[in-house]
């Protein structure tokens, strides 16, 4: 799927990336909300799924080469931290559905876990 398709089926908002961005294929995702967790578990070219809204977190999705951060429960980080995933290239997008729901709705839909 693409981000623009995962942001159609999630309902979320674009808090930034590009149309280029946007068409970023994702076939797994990660959902937590402890940086130690992201580090350890936390595959290149991995969705992010988190309510974790501070900037550690682009920070790790920086390092781990995420495709995507998707900020769940409608919250949103703070214009310094959405500046740092733009300057990063790292699409951020906020939905107001639970770690749960997304997570169930991308598994319909092909995206999987990480299987280690």
């Amino acid at each position: 799927m693409t981000l623009k398709e995962i942001q159609n089926l999630l309902d979320a908002e674009i808090l930034c990336g590009d149309d280029e961005c946007l068409e970023r294929k994702v076939r797994i995702c990660f959902a937590c909300d402890l940086i130690s967790e992201m580090l350890l578990y936390l595959k290149p070219h991995s969705l992010l799924i988190t309510s974790l809204t501070n900037a550690h977190v682009i920070h790790t999705a920086q390092v781990m080469d995420a495709k995507a951060v998707i900020f769940v429960g409608g919250r949103k980080p703070d214009q310094s931290v959405i500046k740092s995933g733009e300057q990063n290239n790292i699409p951020m997008l906020t939905t107001s559905l639970l770690t749960f729901d997304c997570c169930g709705r991308l598994y319909e839909k092909g995206i999987k876990g990480d299987r280690q």
